[in-house]
């Protein structure tokens, strides 16, 4: 077993996460030609790379000497940590950060065999060539000076975790409130169909079909909400049925009015933070099964903040 102070343990942990973020963030970067500064933290770390080195680290001590058992307890280890964190992480946030749907023998899309082979081969790259050269250089640091290395590197990754937390909570509410202004809006397109109907006008299938795609996208449903606006304003005054739904078509247009703009208010203020729109752009893999409407949504108008210049906050 490895035996280390807690100092020392802690700067294992950051130098893995910093080793995980160079990875990801150019592989992320060659494949999207451009760099990308991934991660879920502002900073250059990626703390599921520190615990699974953590975690490597502690399943395969007792077993270091057997390079199959390094092998296998490094696939089974990580593997189980990085299901746990998927799961937990998008319980609480409502998205996923990583996504192997696509990928063959996945379970959940939160692991597959792929990355589980690749964590029992880093396991044993770890373990056999990497980590001996690093625990030779953390020896030879003088403890004091270890320990004050360690301590402003943890108070700068709890402030930079917390600014990050906080943003990823504001990304989870506003999915939420814009699915549930989603459903509102769906609910009063279906009572403008309705009023419509009332005024004379029949329903094919054409118009299903076109009412089904705007129930998908939220610009084609704002914008099929006004459509209907828009007809149902033009056969008022020939329909003497619609007239009497006259009330009910002035709420439905005020609540239609005040919940766009409050969307686009929140909207907004959302994009106004950095560490908002830097978690957008730092996860383009980044999935959502309820709310990938709204969250492609972000990513998009996150994607033209920048473009329009806009200065920095």
């Amino acid at each position: 077993m490895y035996h280390y102070t807690a100092a020392q343990w802690l700067f294992f942990f950051f130098f893995y996460s910093f080793f995980g973020w160079c990875f990801e963030s150019a592989y992320v970067s060659i494949s999207k030609r451009k760099f990308v500064n991934r991660g879920f933290i502002r900073g250059p770390f990626l703390p599921l790379y520190g615990s699974g080195a953590i975690m490597m680290l502690l399943v395969a001590g007792p077993v270091r000497d057997d390079l199959v058992l390094v092998f296998l307890s490094g696939c089974v280890g990580a593997t189980a940590l990085e299901y746990v964190t998927g799961v937990v992480m998008e319980s609480l946030f409502k998205v996923r950060y990583w996504d192997y749907s696509h990928k063959k023998f996945n379970f959940q899309g939160q692991i597959c065999l792929e990355s589980t082979l690749c964590w029992g081969a880093l396991t044993v790259l770890m373990t056999r060539f990497l980590h001996p050269q690093v625990e030779r250089f953390v020896l030879w640091i003088p403890s004091r000076v270890l320990t004050a290395l360690v301590t402003v590197v943890l108070i700068y990754f709890c402030v930079d975790f917390a600014f990050s937390f906080q943003a990823a909570m504001d990304l989870r509410d506003i999915l939420v409130r814009a699915e549930q202004a989603k459903k509102e809006m769906e609910r009063m397109q279906k009572r403008l169909d309705v009023l419509i109907a009332v005024a004379g006008d029949e329903f094919d299938s054409r118009k299903e079909a076109f009412a089904e795609r705007n129930a998908q996208r939220r610009e084609e449903l704002l914008s099929g909400i006004e459509a209907r606006f828009e007809r149902l304003k033009k056969d008022m005054p020939a329909s003497d049925r619609l007239k009497e739904k006259r009330d009910e078509l002035l709420e439905l247009r005020e609540r239609f009015v005040g919940s766009r703009r409050v969307g686009e208010e929140k909207l907004s203020d959302f994009l106004k933070g950095i560490n908002r729109r830097r978690m957008l752009k730092s996860n383009p893999t980044m999935t959502s099964k309820r709310f990938q409407d709204v969250l492609d949504y972000l990513k998009n108008a996150a994607a033209q903040y920048r473009k329009n210049g806009r200065k920095e906050d």
